[in-house]
């Protein structure tokens, strides 16, 4: 059975506004919820760019809630920006009029709801290595399919 994770939009622009705001409790700042926010940013967020402001977004969330951005923790620029163009493309994919709850639901659906999806593309040496935290590394097995 599918596992329905927002049931409206207005719980995942809570997400969203929680992370900009930096009042979103650490623990509600799941995979599902990184997921949530960039398709709130792309979908409901023309002001915002989310491959540009998204990291100094994370960055600063990560630090209000306690966290630090170093070589080994916090943000995490391939992962981010890898999964931008994956929520991009399965946002692209959906019908123009669908809700932002069922967009995220869709894209967790369609294989980011697993937190290890990446790896299909990079081996866990080049993703987790410190020139992949710090900027854009392409993938080492193949190429993102989007």
């Amino acid at each position: 059975m599918t596992r329905l994770h927002f049931t409206s939009d207005d719980e995942v622009a809570e997400i969203a506004d929680g992370v900009i705001a930096r009042t979103l409790p650490k623990a509600r700042w799941t995979h599902a919820a990184h997921v949530a926010a960039a398709a709130w940013l792309v979908m409901r967020r023309p002001d915002i760019a989310p491959e540009r402001d998204m990291p100094g977004l994370i960055r600063a969330y990560n630090e209000a809630v306690g966290g630090v951005n170093s070589d080994t923790e916090g943000y995490h620029e391939t992962i981010t920006q890898a999964s931008l163009r994956a929520v991009r493309a399965g946002i692209a994919s959906l019908p123009p009029e669908t809700a932002v709850h069922a967009a995220v639901q869709a894209l967790l659906d369609g294989g980011l709801d697993r937190s290890d999806w990446l790896l299909a593309y990079w081996s866990r040496a080049v993703l987790f290595s410190v020139e992949a935290r710090r900027g854009w590394v392409e993938p080492d097995l193949k190429p993102l399919p989007f």
